[in-house]
């Protein structure tokens, strides 16, 4: 268990670096004025617009850095700081949030795979490592009867959560890309406010990629612990 812990601290410490960094470009960037004097809805609405998207609703969520589409009720949600601000940052979280609207108008088959994981994950993620662990209680180390199969049960629970983490990354990369083409290809933002945008989404992709990291990681330790067991 020694091991699991360094590992979990690891992946923590890298997380929480990558997330302050975040925080840190978002301010810096919160402070690169559009030229155009465009507020984030505004921007997403436009976007939503020049995509021929017009039933999908822009709101208002509370919270910082909570930004998100939801295709059940078709909605991007932008957090206060991005709904009513007029920066590089705003536009670059209200363009990426529109991205994912695209992609589920134009039924990107990664958003789908994703969508039609949600539902195993929501349920599986919770107890995978606790079945894991239970197994291994009732002797699973040692590949012995019952214990054996809870514990590979949870096991593949959890490799359910890591597929979930890793079918994530093109899916927000994708929406970035998309976001960062349309911004500059309408003329958005000027080329300075490009690259604050271009950055900041650079970093918001790269909390997505630590946690897949972190979710294989954590998924190889416990099936070394047990499969490794078993002769």
């Amino acid at each position: 268990m020694f091991g699991y812990y360094i590992l979990i601290g690891a992946i923590a410490l890298v997380s929480w670096l990558v997330s302050n960094t975040l925080k840190r470009k978002f301010d810096k960037y919160s402070k690169v004025q559009l030229r155009n004097g465009m507020s984030g809805a505004e921007v997403a609405q436009k976007m939503l617009a020049d995509h021929g998207i017009y039933d999908v609703e822009v709101i208002s969520t509370a919270g910082r850095l909570t930004d998100h589409y939801n295709p059940k009720d078709k909605t991007v949600n932008l957090s206060e700081a991005v709904y009513n601000q007029r920066n590089a940052a705003a536009a670059a979280v209200a363009a990426h949030e529109v991205g994912h609207a695209v992609q589920h108008a134009q039924a990107y088959s990664w958003l789908q795979m994703r969508s039609t994981l949600v539902p195993v994950v929501s349920v599986s993620s919770g107890m995978s490592q606790w079945l894991i662990i239970g197994g291994l209680v009732l002797g699973g180390a040692a590949g012995m009867g019952l214990g054996w199969w809870v514990a590979a049960l949870g096991v593949a629970m959890m490799g359910f959560a890591t597929l979930f983490s890793f079918i994530t990354l093109p899916v927000e990369y994708d929406a970035s890309n998309r976001a960062l083409a349309w911004l500059k290809n309408k003329n958005i933002v000027t080329p300075e406010e490009y690259i604050g945008s271009q950055d900041a989404l650079k970093w918001a992709a790269r909390t997505y990629l630590v946690a897949a990291i972190g979710a294989l990681a954590n998924l190889l330790y416990w099936a070394l612990q047990v499969f490794g067991g078993r002769d």
